[in-house]
Protein backbone atom coordinates (compact mmCIF):
# COMPACT_ATOMS: atom_id res chain seq x y z
CA UNK A 1 0.00 0.00 0.00
CA UNK A 2 1.20 3.05 -1.11
CA UNK A 3 0.41 5.74 1.71
CA UNK A 4 -0.55 9.41 -0.89
CA UNK A 5 -1.71 12.00 2.09
CA UNK A 6 -1.64 11.60 6.14
CA UNK A 7 -4.05 14.27 7.73
CA UNK A 8 -2.68 15.12 11.32
CA UNK A 9 -5.13 16.78 13.71
CA UNK A 10 -4.91 17.21 17.39
CA UNK A 11 -7.80 16.58 19.75
CA UNK A 12 -8.14 17.85 23.38
CA UNK A 13 -11.20 17.66 26.04
CA UNK A 14 -12.79 15.21 24.55
CA UNK A 15 -16.39 15.87 23.20
CA UNK A 16 -16.34 18.87 25.21
CA UNK A 17 -13.02 19.96 23.80
CA UNK A 18 -10.55 21.18 20.84
CA UNK A 19 -9.45 20.05 17.71
CA UNK A 20 -6.68 21.35 15.57
CA UNK A 21 -4.82 20.43 12.53
CA UNK A 22 -1.27 20.81 11.45
CA UNK A 23 -1.44 22.73 8.71
CA UNK A 24 -4.01 24.85 10.20
CA UNK A 25 -7.30 24.52 8.27
CA UNK A 26 -8.97 23.22 10.77
CA UNK A 27 -9.60 24.74 14.72
CA UNK A 28 -12.83 24.22 16.16
CA UNK A 29 -14.52 23.78 19.70
CA UNK A 30 -16.40 20.37 19.89
CA UNK A 31 -19.32 19.86 22.18
CA UNK A 32 -21.71 17.45 22.90
CA UNK A 33 -25.26 17.84 21.18
CA UNK A 34 -27.97 19.03 23.34
CA UNK A 35 -29.46 15.17 22.80
CA UNK A 36 -26.51 13.87 25.15
CA UNK A 37 -26.41 16.46 27.69
CA UNK A 38 -24.58 19.14 25.58
CA UNK A 39 -24.82 22.06 23.81
CA UNK A 40 -26.31 22.43 20.27
CA UNK A 41 -24.46 25.07 17.36
CA UNK A 42 -21.08 23.41 17.88
CA UNK A 43 -19.38 20.63 15.70
CA UNK A 44 -19.06 17.26 17.56
CA UNK A 45 -17.55 13.86 16.45
CA UNK A 46 -20.26 12.37 14.60
CA UNK A 47 -21.01 15.30 12.52
CA UNK A 48 -17.22 15.14 11.42
CA UNK A 49 -17.64 11.53 10.75
CA UNK A 50 -20.52 12.22 9.04
CA UNK A 51 -19.19 14.58 6.67
CA UNK A 52 -15.86 13.19 6.03
CA UNK A 53 -18.13 9.65 5.17
CA UNK A 54 -20.06 11.48 2.72
CA UNK A 55 -17.41 13.29 1.11
CA UNK A 56 -15.57 9.94 -0.03
CA UNK A 57 -18.24 8.37 -0.53
CA UNK A 58 -19.62 10.77 -3.35
CA UNK A 59 -15.77 10.27 -4.79
CA UNK A 60 -16.04 6.39 -4.73
CA UNK A 61 -19.62 6.71 -6.46
CA UNK A 62 -17.74 9.29 -9.15
CA UNK A 63 -15.73 6.52 -9.86
CA UNK A 64 -18.51 3.83 -10.18
CA UNK A 65 -20.71 6.70 -12.34
CA UNK A 66 -18.05 6.88 -14.29
CA UNK A 67 -17.25 3.45 -14.91
CA UNK A 68 -20.95 2.95 -15.81
CA UNK A 69 -20.80 5.88 -17.65
CA UNK A 70 -23.71 7.68 -15.82
CA UNK A 71 -23.62 11.16 -15.04
CA UNK A 72 -23.39 11.19 -10.71
CA UNK A 73 -22.00 15.01 -10.68
CA UNK A 74 -24.86 16.07 -9.15
CA UNK A 75 -25.37 13.38 -6.86
CA UNK A 76 -26.22 13.97 -2.85
CA UNK A 77 -25.33 11.65 0.21
CA UNK A 78 -26.56 12.46 2.94
CA UNK A 79 -25.50 10.66 5.92
CA UNK A 80 -26.83 9.79 9.32
CA UNK A 81 -24.15 9.16 11.97
CA UNK A 82 -25.84 8.08 15.00
CA UNK A 83 -24.44 7.40 18.48
CA UNK A 84 -25.70 4.54 20.59
CA UNK A 85 -26.31 3.36 23.87
CA UNK A 86 -25.90 -0.65 23.76
CA UNK A 87 -25.62 -1.03 27.96
CA UNK A 88 -24.91 1.45 30.83
CA UNK A 89 -21.49 2.09 29.97
CA UNK A 90 -21.49 0.84 26.53
CA UNK A 91 -22.17 2.69 22.57
CA UNK A 92 -22.03 2.24 19.11
CA UNK A 93 -22.04 3.62 16.05
CA UNK A 94 -24.74 3.05 13.46
CA UNK A 95 -25.25 4.73 9.78
CA UNK A 96 -27.62 5.36 7.15
CA UNK A 97 -26.06 7.09 3.69
CA UNK A 98 -28.94 8.19 1.56
CA UNK A 99 -28.22 8.81 -2.45
CA UNK A 100 -29.76 10.52 -4.79
CA UNK A 101 -28.87 10.87 -7.92
CA UNK A 102 -30.77 13.38 -10.23
CA UNK A 103 -32.72 11.67 -13.18
CA UNK A 104 -32.09 8.15 -12.41
CA UNK A 105 -34.32 5.47 -11.04
CA UNK A 106 -34.11 3.69 -7.87
CA UNK A 107 -32.93 0.59 -9.12
CA UNK A 108 -30.17 2.10 -10.93
CA UNK A 109 -28.95 4.73 -8.28
CA UNK A 110 -29.20 1.62 -5.39
CA UNK A 111 -26.96 -0.41 -7.70
CA UNK A 112 -24.74 2.47 -8.05
CA UNK A 113 -24.78 3.03 -4.64
CA UNK A 114 -23.98 0.33 -3.46
CA UNK A 115 -21.28 -0.49 -5.66
CA UNK A 116 -20.00 2.91 -4.34
CA UNK A 117 -20.16 1.80 -0.79
CA UNK A 118 -18.25 -1.40 -1.96
CA UNK A 119 -15.14 0.60 -3.13
CA UNK A 120 -15.08 3.79 -0.73
CA UNK A 121 -12.34 3.64 1.86
CA UNK A 122 -14.71 5.22 4.70
CA UNK A 123 -16.93 2.44 4.36
CA UNK A 124 -14.22 0.09 4.03
CA UNK A 125 -13.21 1.14 7.34
CA UNK A 126 -16.39 0.51 8.60
CA UNK A 127 -17.44 -2.14 7.51
CA UNK A 128 -18.20 -5.08 10.13
CA UNK A 129 -18.01 -2.66 12.73
CA UNK A 130 -20.89 -0.19 12.04
CA UNK A 131 -24.26 -1.24 11.06
CA UNK A 132 -24.83 0.44 7.76
CA UNK A 133 -27.57 0.63 5.68
CA UNK A 134 -26.87 2.25 1.75
CA UNK A 135 -30.98 3.58 0.39
CA UNK A 136 -31.48 5.45 -2.66
CA UNK A 137 -33.50 8.20 -2.52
Amino acid sequence: MKKLYTAVVTAKGGRDGHINSADGVINMQLKAPQAMGGEDGYANPELLFAGAWGSCYLGALGSVGKRDGVDVSDATAEVHVSFNQEGETSYQLSAEIHVHIPGLDLEKTQKLADAAHKGCPYSKATRGNIETVIKAV
